[in-house]
């Protein structure tokens, strides 16, 4: 199937809200998945992945438990999380890296280390195992595909793009990937009640011959 970013990014955030996250979260579920796309990045799937783990159930488990040192919990990381963290602590990687220890679909921290890119007016690289990746805020290069499960990531600041990828104004999601997503974002709407499918099917029961 083909989508626009606009699409996209609604669709995620419906579904992001529909499978606990807050609206803040959702939003920036959405903004994330339509980053990764606008750049060729698999980020419908990223996020279907992610909502699958169902990390809202206990989300705070899932949250870096101190920011002063290696980021890490007792289970893996939900990146929206960390990555809203690593947004508001962009200024941190002037005086050193961050280091993020087991974090889940560790894809989605892409657009938050562009984030913080565009924060310190700079590139930030993330490494995580074998994939380098760089980001000036707006492009991004990468060496492999990031893989989905939980990984260690080190976020630093400085790097080059080298072979930044080809922007695009749409995107092609995965057709299970997306039925997921909308699974996820049936669970905002709301229930139709007598009074609202009367409405809906016009004169409802009044005879206005």
């Amino acid at each position: 199937m083909n989508a626009s970013l606009n699409e996209i990014e609604a669709t995620a955030k419906r579904a992001a809200r529909g499978a606990g996250y807050s609206w803040g979260l959702a939003e920036e579920a959405a903004k994330a998945t339509r980053w990764l796309c606008a750049r060729g990045q698999n980020g419908t799937g990223a996020l279907a992945r992610l909502l699958q783990l169902e990390l809202t159930r206990s989300l705070k488990q899932h949250s870096p438990a101190d920011l002063s040192g290696e980021w890490q919990s007792d289970s893996e990381l939900c990146p929206l999380v960390t990555g809203a963290l690593l947004s508001d602590c962009a200024h941190q990687l002037n005086s050193a890296p961050i280091e993020i220890k087991n974090v889940a679909v560790p894809a989605l921290l892409l657009p938050f280390a562009a984030n913080a890119a565009r924060v310190l007016q700079t590139c930030v690289s993330v490494d995580c195992d074998s994939a380098q990746v760089e980001t000036d805020g707006f492009d991004l290069s990468l060496n492999v595909p990031l893989s989905d499960g939980p990984q260690q990531v080190s976020v630093r600041s400085g790097g080059q793009l080298t072979a930044p990828v080809p922007h695009r104004t749409r995107a092609e999601p995965d057709p299970t990937d997306w039925g997921m997503l909308n699974r996820f974002a049936h669970r905002t709407y709301a229930p139709a009640t007598e009074e609202s499918r009367l409405r809906g099917a016009g004169a409802g029961l009044s005879d206005n011959d």
